[in-house]
């Protein structure tokens, strides 16, 4: 079996951690005997027919090519060309809408609305709908923080204007600031092909929201929390069937946890804070293949 680890021609660009988690795993799987090489999803010289699968790790650009992407999702699907995680998987979890699709069916989150594209940017009743002085407002369609803003009331009026601008090309999503991120983090729990392999806690730099390390957040560790894995699970057992791989981001108020993202296309999987985690990677990929 001849397998294409998908990845983007910038993969240092989200700091050094980053890049070397995909050359890690390569050599770690290499030494397994797969014949697996990374592939760079735009690169047109790449030939994906000679592939049997191909599995998505870090195409962290598709956001910003978005119609690229989706056309390339669909030569990919033309080519009968298998992957993991499946084509519908990803067609369905690139846009962040899906997490109404998950509050709907029963399942907690981050309380989320929509702000359709070509639609004004009201953001005073999102303060009183969610009880909240401070906004979180992000592209549907994104990664990496990219045009999220962190919106007072009292700061309301400039952020609007810009996001009107922004509003004319894409949706964006409203939800409210989470004080736990800034008090507690934000909880990734990594599973493949549905079975729990690691759990760690993303901390925010001092005066910042963002967790992700390349933004000077932090990572820790932990085991998963008796009461939250099962939470966890249950997000993985609906909504990444067939999946290698699945991170379930997000927050803990009360005994809840609430759901910022479920990452089925390209998430840091976060090898290297486990001495089990490639191995578990390993056998999963050796069940779906």
């Amino acid at each position: 079996m001849k397998v294409a680890l998908v990845t983007y021609d910038a993969i240092t660009s989200y700091g050094s951690l980053s890049g070397s988690e995909d050359g890690e795993l390569l050599n770690y799987l290499t030494a397994q005997g797969l014949d697996i090489t990374p592939q760079v999803w735009d690169d047109p010289a790449v030939d994906w027919a000679q592939f049997d699968l191909a599995i998505f790790k870090s195409p962290w650009d598709y956001f910003d090519k978005f119609p690229a992407f989706w056309a390339w999702l669909d030569r990919i699907e033309a080519l009968g060309l298998r992957t993991l995680n499946p084509l519908a998987t990803i067609r369905w979890n690139v846009d962040k809408h899906y997490l109404l699709e998950v509050e709907k069916a029963g399942l907690p989150i981050v309380p989320t609305a929509l702000l359709k594209k070509g639609t004004a940017a009201h953001l005073e009743e999102f303060y009183g709908r969610f009880q909240t002085d401070k906004l979180i407002v992000k592209p549907s369609v994104s990664g990496g923080a990219k045009n999220t803003f962190i919106v007072s009331r009292a700061e309301a009026g400039p952020v609007e204007q810009k996001l009107e601008e922004l509003l004319r090309e894409e949706d964006f999503l409203v939800q409210p600031f989470m004080p736990q991120i800034q008090e507690e983090g934000e909880w990734s729990f990594l599973f493949f092909n549905g079975t729990y392999s690691h759990c760690l806690l993303k901390s925010a730099k001092s005066g910042d929201f963002r967790v992700q390390h390349f933004f000077g957040g932090t990572i820790h560790p932990q085991p998963a929390p008796a009461h939250l894995l099962p939470q966890a699970q249950k997000l993985v057992d609906q909504f990444a069937k067939g999946c290698l791989y699945a991170r379930v981001d997000g927050v803990v108020v009360g005994q809840e946890l609430q759901l910022m993202e479920l990452e089925l296309i390209e998430p840091f999987l976060f090898l290297h804070t486990h001495p089990q985690a490639m191995e578990n990677y390993y056998q999963a990929l050796k069940e779906l293949r």
